[in-house]
């Protein structure tokens, strides 16, 4: 395994999750190379190296981690990178969650320019990656895994080697990210109806984290931010619409079945089209006042 120091390392992408995980990383490693096409001056966290470009940091750095809104930036740096005149470049590490497909060309596209792209997609939120315990869903060679775990140790709680096949750390993200969608449109529903009866909110949330119907929404989202209305989780109803789409896509390709998502991923597109990038936890509200449409 190597040492975090021996790692020469780079970080593209510094938004919401990319930002905290980057400064996670920058506290344990001095030499953090870093850009953001949004800003890297603004968003570089403290004790980053700022570089004016991608190619820029490219010249500087043999691994490259980045955290993108999508597929379509994925290849954008990707292409970035392998053009780079004088590239050292030989790993990327992709947190970003772009689905199975677009994983798989990037994989295809770096592969051509003789560098290793590794899937691993992240899980645990804002609060999560400030606080370094978000979960790694990493999908590469083990060998690999061993080299970048100083790397993710900086940033993670748990690291998954879920395959060797670039796409399956993917596949890993858009089932948790379809079952978390599940549990707020879900919860939101059944929570509306407890409180139409008369029961407080609070009173709901208490009852079932002790029982059956408890998930990530009754202990975390319902009692944290949306029973205070602060609406503050971090993520967008944007990008969940978007992950549920590539869910909703991949399963299309596969031929699986399908009996709930499309139900679901129709009341998140509707909340995003009324909302716009609002925090998903806007979900409540939305149902609760029945703004969506019936299918």
């Amino acid at each position: 395994m190597s040492t975090l120091s021996e790692l020469a390392i780079g970080f593209v992408g510094l938004g919401n999750m990319g930002g905290p995980m980057a400064a996670n990383l920058a506290r344990g490693h001095g030499a953090l190379r870093v850009y953001d096409q949004a800003g890297t001056a603004s968003r570089a966290p403290d004790g980053s190296v700022v570089c004016e470009s991608v190619a820029g940091l490219s010249a500087q750095v043999d691994t490259v981690s980045m955290c993108l809104p999508d597929g379509r930036a994925g290849l954008s740096v990707a292409r970035e990178i392998l053009a780079a005149p004088r590239s050292r470049v030989r790993t990327v590490a992709d947190h970003s969650t772009v689905g199975i497909a677009a994983a798989e060309s990037l994989h295809r596209c770096f592969a051509d320019g003789g560098i290793e792209y590794v899937d691993a997609p992240v899980s645990g939120g804002t609060a999560g990656a400030a606080k370094a315990t978000i979960s790694v869903m990493y999908a590469g060679s083990a060998a690999t895994l061993e080299r970048l775990r100083p790397v993710f140790a900086t940033m993670s709680k748990h690291v998954f080697h879920i395959g060797e096949t670039p796409g399956q750390g993917q596949a890993m993200k858009l089932v948790n990210n379809f079952l978390s969608g599940v549990a707020m449109a879900a919860t939101s529903e059944a929570v509306a109806f407890g409180v139409g009866r008369g029961v407080s909110m609070r009173t709901i949330l208490d009852v079932l984290n002790v029982s059956t119907g408890r998930n990530t929404a009754t202990s975390d989202k319902f009692p944290n931010r949306i029973l205070t209305e602060t609406y503050d989780a971090g993520f967008t109803s944007t990008l969940l619409a978007k992950d549920l789409e590539l869910y909703e896509q991949a399963l299309a390709n596969d031929g699986a079945a399908n009996p709930v998502s499309a139900t679901v991923v129709d009341l998140w597109r509707q909340l995003d089209a009324a909302e716009g990038p609002a925090d998903f936890t806007r979900i409540y509200p939305f149902v609760r006042d029945r703004r969506y449409r019936k299918a």
